[in-house]
Order: structure tokens, then C-alpha cells, then sequence
């Protein structure tokens, strides 16, 4: 880990003025340079028996797991994937195939570009298309070629930027490759591991690509950071629950790969309703979380007791949670990182906020940290500027002169090439503390976003004259992505919602509120701060509708998570402004009531007056007095008589040990009421009654001859 370095300024050489030193932190040496395919190949020969891959319905050790990935690789190679290329990664979330899909296309050499399966089609589109993949991997492993954008990928396009200062490269020579076999060949630290594209304020997804070095670096150094005493390792079960479109997935996956523990996936279902993959973690056995706060929020304490490694990021971590979860025997992290300097910058080794401010801490090796005035100089320790992120980590940006702005010298430290990140700190010796953005660029449930994005949507719907969206927080602490509309003839509410939710992702869909017009800065350009809040919809036709029993009580819980009247029976939870997020925590306030209610009834019945009635229902199924018949006569009988042979081997057993106890007994004298037996029955006894594969044998047999004839389908509870 690393440590605040003081660097002298450029201006003072000879330390001749007394100035404190300046907000620069400097760790140490990057790790050795090697690609993840060399990380995953040393931790398969170090541990090949060990499960590697378990998603509830298989577990693979890592000789499987390797087995398996080199299958889909030769596939791979046979449909022209190689060294260099780029491959589309959308297979559903919580399945074994996401993972070895993934393990594939690095160990082609390729890079995988992931869009999450839910995600819209025209979002998956536009991702591929931009990043110029070569194959798209699909469910049930299925490759499906993409010529026409081949033809592209081999002629190297303006947003294609191959070239790090590290190691710089050339482009390929332009060529018109058909999808024919390749002999399969093995990345170098200088190919891209993946591409993942983040929110852009132009409307479009920024591609960030990032290197086998860069990626790497950042798991080596990771391995310097966590459980020094008692390092990860066998036996250790890692959570699999972020989609693999956010970056932070990959440190979820080499946390377990680079250690020989286990990756645990878990159903999109529970990812969805939150305060349900607390008992899953406790269930799972789950040591090892890397998650966003405002998730881990949802979970009481106790579904954390196997966890000895929590590791939180994607937002600010507020200190009530840090005091919850802080215990003996658990190493709780806080981390930051953008995706532009490959998932994780810094970390810092959480104590409970008696011990200060939660920080956001210090750089992992080979990262380097400065932070800076707005003339790009260090400011002084103590005092809060932009973070600029330097080293081993960088990444870069698909399109060259974005990449030439974010990326450009930071000519005061002397460093060639440096990400300036746009969040505001504060450098404290024992390491940085976050203040927030310094641009409009957000974090909503962990995601990054950019307002941008969201405005030129908005002002694509029809009817739209100027659009603007801002995050509002509610008071239940749920942060509310809103758009507001000043809006013109061909408006339509319901058409607007249907376009947005088939274009963006879901957590980018904002509530819609209209407004008379957008306030603005003298600049020239929308006033955020000052848009309505709360809001006062102004869309809205007539009197509110008035609502009784359970659709009232429905409606105080929707206003309580997110602060907003429901006016209405007809209205959407997710078309005012609820996410995921939300429906986990109104889940968790409908339990309260209905013990049985679910997250799932949230999604399938969004609107208030149909979750309402679902409710009801659940109430009434609760109190059904369920008939439970007795076990009839006959099968009882069934039952006893099975004892008799379960008894016989009992005795078998007994009567073999007491054999070898009479045989042993002649060696100290003769007893004549003990009879003897030969030493090869006693042997046939054991290796029958009391061996593995004896035992083993006998276990199968009866169930074998217990299960005989009957077929998949529902049975009474004693038997028939």
C-alpha cells in the first residue's frame, strides 16, 4: 500500500521557500508486467481441485473451469477470433456460461466488450458498433459473427487509438479478413483485456479500453492491499453480483481467480431486491463482498458473519454504515477508482469513524496521485482541488481526441500522460477524503453518469422543446434521477417513457417532470440547482384520485422511499422515478405488513393499484389454514419394514469389529468363548461395510432401489 510521499514543486528546486508540502502521494513500484491469462494459468496450476466457479446449479474447480474455457477458445479461434480483436459479451447475469464466455475471449487474446442482457437491444447495439467487434457471444455460448463490422475492425477507424506511451504500437496494416480459422494465439501485457463504455455527456457512451497490463497491475496490487495476516485463498467464496457492463465486476472476479477461491454468482433476482441477498450471503457461506453502500445498507449485520473481507466503492460511503459493519475478525475497504483508471485508484482500511472522516485513502502500487488548483498545480497538504490520477493504471479512451483531453501532461509533476478525474478532494496525510464532482457528472446507485447523456435523450422525444435532467435527493436518503421538460404540442407522457426505457439502461430513465420553462446561468446554460424541487407536476389532468385501505397505505410507502405524492391508482412505480434500488428498499417497508411480499411483485405488478391487490392476495394465502393429511396406514408401514435391512447392516458392522477384536485376542492367549474367523472375511467385512467405496456403494445401491420407478411430478408428504 501506499504512502503520502512529499513532492517539491517544479518552482522551488532548492527548497528554499518554506512551503508545506504539496498534495502529491506516490506509492510503491508497480507489480511485475503479465497479462490475466498468466494470472488465471498460475492460479489453475496451483490449485486444479479447488471449486473455481459455482452458480447454484454447478461448481467447476479450476482444472474444469479450464477446460471448459479452452473449449469455447478454439471455438473461438475456428470463427477468425485471435490476437487483437474484439468480442461482444451479452449472456444473462447469474450463469456459470457469463464467466467462461469472458475467460474465453481473453484466453483467444481478443477483448470483451459486455452489455448487460437486459440492457435495451439499441443500447447493445450502439456499444458494439462503437467498439467494432468482430463476434458477439450470446446464451448458450452461441458466437455470432458480425461481418460488417469486421470490415471496419481491421481497418484501423478515428475511434480505434492502439497506442499507449507505455508501450506503443502500430496499426495494423488495412485488410479485408473473412471470418477464417486462426491458430490460437496468447495475449501480451500491451493487448486490451476488455472495453467498457461509461456514461458520455455528448449523448454517447465513452469505450474505455483497457490493457492486460493495466489490468493486471491493478489485481497484483490488490493482493498488497487486503488481509495481509490471513490471505485470501482456498476455501474463501467470493460474490458475483454486479453486471459485468460495470467495471467494478472485475474485481469482484479476480478477487477469487488470482487466490484459488470460489466466484458465487447470484440470481439477478436477489440482486434485485436487495435486503433478500443478505440471508443469500449467510446461506452462500459468502466471505469475500466488493459492493456499492447504499446495497450493503440493506442487510442486517447478521448476514455479514461469514464475511471476512468487505469491500465497498461506486460512491460515497456514508459513516453510520461504516460504524455498523466494522468488526473484529473483518477487514472493512473503502475505495475509489473511475473506469478510465481501471477500477480501483485508492483505498483505505476502514475503523470506524472514530478514527476520522471516511477517506477514500491512498494509491495502490504503481498508481500515483496528485491533487491539483485549477492551473493543474499540487495544491498544499491539507487544502482541496481536482484528483488527478497518474501510473501503471491508465486506460484510455476509444475515441482519440477525448482521450487526448482526459489524458493529456500534467506538465507540473512531469507527467506525460495523467487522468484528470473531475472529483474534488481533500488531501489529508492519511489519505484522500472525497467532496464530490466538479463537473456534471453524477453517481446514482453506483453508476456513473453523465447529465448530458440524459439531456440529449430527453430532447429527442417528440414534443420536447428543452430538456434537462438533475438528481434530487428524497428525504427517505433515495436519490431520485429526474428530467425536466418544458414541452410542447405532440407531447405525450406515455409514448415519452416507452422511448427512453427502449433506449437507455434502466437505472438512466428518469422521472419526467414538466416544467414551464428551464432556468439558466449567465453562461448561458441551464441552472440544475434551480430546477423545482420538490416537484409539482404540472402534467397532471384533474384532481388527484382519492385512495383507500391498502392502496393508501401502498401510496405513503412510495411517497416515504421516494418523496414524491402518488396521485393516482394508475401510477407506475418505475415511470415516477423508481429503480432497483428503491424497489429494494419499499420491499423491505412492505414486509412490515406483508411478510410475504417480494421484490418480484414490485416488477410484475409496478402500478399501485395492481401491487395493492397483489398484497391482499398474499395477506389472504397467509391466513388459509393449510390441510395437512396424515401419513397413511400402509406407508407407515413401508417405513418400518425399511429399518429392517438399515438394522441388518448396523449389526453386519458390529459383527465384523467384534471378529477382528476376537482374532487379536488369540494373540494374548486362548479364550475359548470368543470364536475366531479368517482374517480374509474380516477383510471382505470391512472393505464392504466400513471403506468409502463400499459404503459409497451400498449408499447408492438403496437409493437406487428406494428410487426405482418414480418420475419427476408432485407426491403426498408420507408417500402413496
Amino acid at each position: 500500500m501506499a504512502i503520502a510521499t512529499p513532492v517539491r514543486p517544479t518552482d522551488d528546486p532548492f527548497g528554499t521557500l518554506p512551503t508545506p508540502a504539496p498534495a502529491v502521494y506516490a506509492g510503491r513500484p508497480a507489480p511485475a508486467p503479465r497479462t490475466l491469462v498468466d494470472v488465471l494459468d498460475a492460479t489453475v496450476k496451483a490449485h486444479p481441485n479447488e471449486p473455481a466457479l459455482d452458480d447454484g446449479r454447478r461448481t467447476l474447480t479450476y482444472r474444469a473451469l479450464a477446460a471448459e474455457v479452452d473449449t469455447l477458445r478454439h471455438r473461438l479461434a475456428d470463427a477468425g477470433i485471435g490476437v487483437g480483436d474484439r468480442v461482444g459479451v451479452r449472456v444473462p447475469s447469474g450463469s456459470n456460461d457469463l464467466y467462461i464466455c469472458i475467460l474465453a475471449v481473453l484466453a483467444a487474446g481478443a477483448a470483451y466488450v459486455p452489455v448487460d442482457a437486459e440492457d435495451p437491444d439499441e443500447r447493445a447495439e450502439l456499444v458494439f458498433g462503437e467498439a467494432g467487434v468482430s463476434a458477439i457471444l450470446g446464451a448458450e455460448r452461441e458466437i455470432r459473427a458480425t461481418p460488417d463490422i469486421r470490415a471496419t475492425r481491421d481497418t484501423p477507424t478515428p475511434h480505434d487509438v492502439r497506442a499507449t506511451p507505455e508501450t506503443p504500437t502500430t496499426p495494423e496494416t488495412p485488410t479485408t479478413r473473412e471470418a477464417a480459422p486462426v491458430s490460437p494465439g496468447r495475449p501480451t501485457p500491451a493487448d486490451d483485456a476488455w472495453i467498457i463504455f461509461t456514461s458520455g455527456s455528448t449523448g454517447k457512451p465513452k469505450g474505455v479500453a483497457v490493457t492486460h497490463r493495466n489490468a493486471a497491475a491493478f489485481v497484483d496490487a490488490e493482493a498488497g492491499m487486503f488481509l495481509q495476516q490471513e490471505p485470501l485463498g482456498p476455501g474463501d467464496r467470493v460474490m458475483a453480483g454486479l453486471s459485468v457492463a460495470f467495471d467494478a465486476s472485475c474485481e469482484e472476479m479476480w478477487l477469487a481467480w488470482r487466490y484459488g477461491a470460489c466466484l458465487v454468482t447470484v440470481p439477478r433476482s436477489r440482486v434485485r431486491s436487495g435486503a433478500d441477498l443478505g440471508p443469500w450471503l449467510a446461506e452462500q457461506e459468502i466471505t469475500v463482498v466488493s459492493t456499492v453502500p447504499t446495497l450493503a445498507a440493506l442487510w442486517p449485520t447478521e448476514a455479514l458473519l461469514d464475511v471476512r473481507l468487505l469491500i465497498f466503492g461506486g460512491e460515497a460511503c456514508p459513516p453510520e454504515l461504516v460504524d455498523r459493519v466494522v468488526t473484529e475478525g473483518r477487514e472493512v475497504w473503502n475505495t475509489y477508482g473511475p473506469t478510465e483508471a481501471t477500477v480501483v485508484a485508492c483505498g483505505s482500511l476502514m475503523g470506524g469513524t472514530g478514527d476520522g472522516p471516511v477517506r477514500i485513502g491512498l494509491p495502490l502500487d504503481g498508481w500515483e496521485l496528485a491533487v491539483v488548483d485549477d492551473d493543474g498545480r499540487p495544491v498544499a497538504m491539507g487544502e482541496s482541488g481536482q484528483l488527478v490520477i497518474g501510473g501503471v493504471g491508465l486506460a484510455r479512451y476509444l475515441d482519440p481526441a477525448k482521450d487526448a483531453e482526459k489524458y493529456a501532461p500534467l506538465e507540473s509533476m512531469g507527467w506525460d500522460r495523467a487522468y484528470r478525474s473531475g472529483d474534488l478532494v481533500r488531501a489529508d496525510p492519511e489519505g484522500l477524503v472525497f467532496l464530490g464532482r466538479g463537473d456534471e457528472q453524477i453517481k446514482l446507485g453506483g453508476r456513473r453518469i453523465e447529465l448530458g447523456e440524459i439531456d440529449t435523450a430527453l430532447q429527442g422525444l417528440p414534443g420536447v422543446v428543452g430538456a434537462a435532467a438533475a438528481v434530487r435527493t428524497v428525504k427517505g436518503g433515495n436519490q431520485l434521477l429526474v428530467g425536466y421538460l418544458v414541452t410542447g404540442e405532440g407531447w405525450d407522457r406515455d409514448e415519452a417513457v416507452r422511448r427512453l426505457r427502449a433506449e437507455l439502461p434502466a437505472a438512466l430513465v428518469p422521472r419526467l417532470a414538466p416544467v414551464a420553462d428551464l432556468p439558466t446561468r449567465t453562461s448561458g446554460k441551464v441552472d440544475r440547482d434551480a430546477l423545482p424541487w420538490p416537484l409539482v407536476d404540472a402534467d397532471d389532468a384533474g384532481p388527484s384520485e382519492r385512495l383507500y385501505g391498502t392502496e393508501a397505505w401502498l401510496a405513503e410507502q412510495w411517497a416515504e422511499v421516494l418523496g414524491l405524492t402518488v396521485d393516482t391508482a394508475r401510477d407506475d412505480f418505475f415511470a415516477i422515478g423508481g429503480n432497483s434500488l428503491a424497489a429494494a428498499r419499499l420491499t423491505t417497508l412492505l414486509r412490515e405488513r406483508y411478510p410475504a411480499a417480494g421484490v418480484a411483485d414490485i416488477y410484475q405488478q409496478p402500478t399501485l393499484r395492481k401491487l395493492a391487490r397483489r398484497l391482499e392476495r398474499s395477506a389472504q394465502d397467509e391466513g388459509t389454514v393449510r390441510a395437512v393429511r396424515p401419513t397413511p396406514t400402509k406407508a407407515k408401514l413401508a417405513q418400518l419394514l425399511t429399518l429392517i435391512p438399515l438394522f441388518t447392516l448396523v449389526g453386519l458392522r458390529w459383527t465384523v469389529g467384534l471378529a477382528a477384536l476376537a482374532n487379536v485376542s488369540t494373540w494374548f492367549g486362548a479364550y475359548t468363548w470368543a470364536p475366531t474367523v479368517s482374517w480374509w472375511w474380516v477383510a471382505a467385512g470391512w472393505a464392504v461395510l466400513f471403506s468409502p467405496p463400499g459404503r459409497l456403494a451400498i449408499a447408492a445401491g438403496g437409493a437406487r432401489a428406494l428410487l426405482r420407478g418414480v418420475r419427476p411430478g408432485v407426491y403426498p408428504r408420507g408417500g402413496r
